[in-house]
Order: structure tokens, then C-alpha cells, then sequence
């Protein structure tokens, strides 16, 4: 079990009480709360080490600004010099918007529905990340924060593209799914012709 303290922001009370059960095991405090506006006051006592923040609150907006707000009161407005670590939770449709978050300095992204183990690791890796930015903290200009799972697995120095993002998530979603594109496609939230359309964009051939 990881020693830190992780703050989950998710107003589906299903999926909030979901990853609090996944998480508790694997990190000393686990705090779930639906309401994004406690966030300011969660977080400003600064023993918070990452937070697992949805982008869409509220049915009557899904395009994802309430994530990117919050996502900057965290990050420059919560008067911290070390913010927790952020990583976004997202549907497949939002990449997009969680490649935007990565620039406007999340740690990472991860998509619904998720993996369990793939969350705790990206979870495990942003709060070292982050614990080592602390550590670092008489560094003048200290690295900014990147997408360094996608970089370490595609081997590159800069954020992917969109595109190459893209295609790695559905190539992981297929090959999780036992190549079954019919339940690939409904995990990934689109149609069976949508998916057929983005293989053959994206050379895959099964």
C-alpha cells in the first residue's frame, strides 16, 4: 500500500463509490466527495498527493470546461507551491480534451470504462512524480509536468499527438476486449462502423 493521500471528484455516485473501494486498497486515504466545489477546501491544507478528477459535472454540460476549471484551481489558484498531483478521468470521446489538461498541467488521463490496475499504477506514478518535484523544490525552473506514461511507452521526448493517442486507446481497447470489436466498440463508447472506420484509418487489421 502507497503512504498518500488521493482526493476523488466524480458526481456519478456509482463511480465514485467504485473507485473508492478500488483505490482504499491501494493507498493509505482515499476521500470521495461528488461536489467539486469542496475542492478548494480539500486541498488547501496540502497533504493532499494526487487528485482523480472527472471532466464533466452536472448532465446539462459534457464538454468537459467544469474538468479544465478545476483542473486550474488546483494547479495555480490554490495558493500551494507543491499542488497535488492531478490525473483526469474521462470517456473516450473527451481525449481531445485530455490532452488539453496535460498541457494545462496534469499529471495524466485515464479512460472510462477503466482498468483497475492501470489506474492504480498511473495513480502511483503522478503522486513519485510529484513527491520528487517537492523534493526538487530549490530547482530554479523545475520540469513541467507531461504525460510521461504515453511518452514512455511510445518512446518519445515530446506529448504525443492526438492522433497517435487515438490509436494507441483503441489498439489497447481491442486487444482487452479479445479482439471482440463488437464489445471494443461499446467500451469505447461509439458504433461498430465508427470503429471499423478508425481501424482502417489507423492500418489495423484483425
Amino acid at each position: 500500500m502507497t503512504e498518500a493521500k488521493v482526493l476523488v471528484i466524480d458526481d456519478n455516485t456509482a463511480v465514485l463509490g467504485t473507485l473508492k473501494i478500488v483505490l482504499r486498497n491501494a493507498f493509505s486515504t482515499v476521500t470521495a466527495v461528488s461536489n467539486p466545489k469542496l475542492i478548494p477546501a480539500l486541498v488547501a491544507p496540502g497533504d493532499v498527493d494526487a487528485v482523480l478528477l472527472d471532466m464533466n459535472f452536472g448532465s446539462d454540460r459534457l464538454d468537459g470546461q467544469d474538468g479544465l476549471f478545476w483542473l486550474d484551481r488546483i494547479m495555480n489558484r490554490s495558493g500551494l507551491d507543491n499542488p497535488p498531483a492531478v490525473v483526469m478521468i474521462t470517456a473516450f470521446g473527451d481525449i481531445d480534451l485530455a490532452v488539453t489538461s496535460l498541457k494545462n498541467g496534469a499529471m495524466d488521463f485515464i479512460q472510462k470504462p477503466w482498468d483497475n490496475n492501470d489506474l492504480i499504477r498511473k495513480l502511483t506514478e503522478a503522486i513519485n512524480k510529484r513527491n520528487n518535484h517537492v523534493r526538487d523544490a530549490g530547482q530554479a525552473n523545475p520540469e513541467p509536468y507531461r504525460d510521461y506514461a504515453v511518452q514512455e511507452e511510445q518512446g518519445v521526448s515530446e506529448p504525443s499527438s492526438l492522433e497517435e493517442i487515438e490509436k494507441l486507446t483503441i489498439q489497447r481497447v481491442i486487444e482487452s476486449c479479445g479482439r471482440n470489436l463488437t464489445i471494443a466498440a461499446e467500451r469505447l463508447g461509439i458504433s461498430r462502423q465508427t470503429l471499423y472506420n478508425k481501424m482502417k484509418h489507423y492500418g489495423f487489421v484483425y
